[in-house]
């Protein structure tokens, strides 16, 4: 059997757009602002200048769990596109990561997809 693929960074919008194929493995991150302890779902939530995406997470490969409602969290798992939910990133880890600062993880992020990209046109 093999690995599951490393989660490449995607941004929450970036999910919420459809730009990740279905059961592609991502790593992504919001904050926790609901948790349905009966259907083993959370729902993330990420700021992008004046607009909200939504996440939403299976938890049943992570539960139990303590959900901190507000608190920042990471998640890597495979996303699945569900007719009457949207797109549902299935956790394998879900990381709360309260305090760290966002602004240097989206440039983090930019910055690998930069190197990469120059990495993969060289001959």
């Amino acid at each position: 059997m093999a690995l599951p693929e490393p989660g490449v960074y995607h941004f929450p919008w970036e999910v919420r757009a459809g730009q990740v194929p279905d059961g592609g493995t991502l790593r992504t991150f919001g904050r926790l602002c609901l948790y349905d302890v009966t259907q083993s779902r959370v729902t993330l939530t990420a700021q992008r200048g004046s607009e909200q995406h939504e996440i939403l997470v299976c938890t049943e490969l992570v539960e139990p769990f303590q959900a901190q409602v507000g608190s920042l969290y990471m998640v890597l798992g495979e996303l699945e596109h569900q007719k009457d939910s949207g797109p549902v990133v299935k956790a394998r880890v879900l990381t709360c990561v309260e305090g760290m600062n966002l602004a240097l993880l989206e440039q983090a992020i930019g910055e690998q997809r930069a190197y990469q990209r120059e990495r993969d046109s060289r001959p």
